[in-house]
């Protein structure tokens, strides 16, 4: 059972944002930092990759581990409540993210996913765009 109204569980549920998220940021001032200039949420591509970088075609998405159910992660856990339709919105979060990664590798663009749980170590993300540049 819930311990929040319906009402206050609408108004937290407002308040998460798509984009400008804190690992979104973490990712954009370590990409910054290494000198790579990005266009952020390109419409034009599938999916609309948070971070996309023309250069090298390389389209970043940045996840949240409990909207893109991360394996593995403990974030990735599913709500104890209205659970059928939890599953259901967050299994074609992954199977649309799954098609959108799919259509951009078609198009010669190398797809990346940085879950959020990643972005707390800014060593790690280093690393991993050098080696994704190299």
């Amino acid at each position: 059972m819930d311990k929040l109204t319906k009402e206050q569980r609408s108004w937290c549920m407002s308040r998460i944002r798509s984009k400008n998220t804190k690992p979104e940021l973490v990712v954009r001032r370590v990409l910054t930092k290494m000198g790579y200039r990005y266009r952020l949420h390109v419409d034009k591509l599938p999916g609309k990759p948070d971070i996309a970088i023309a250069k090298g075609k390389i389209a970043i998405f940045i996840n949240g581990c409990f909207w893109h159910q991360h394996k593995g992660c403990r974030r990735q856990s599913l709500p104890k409540t209205n659970i059928e339709y939890w599953h259901k919105k967050l299994e074609r979060n992954v199977r649309k993210q799954k098609e959108d990664i799919k259509t951009l590798g078609k198009l010669g663009w190398n797809p990346v996913k940085v879950w959020e749980c990643q972005t707390g170590d800014e060593k790690y993300l280093v690393n991993k765009f050098k080696r994704l540049f190299s």
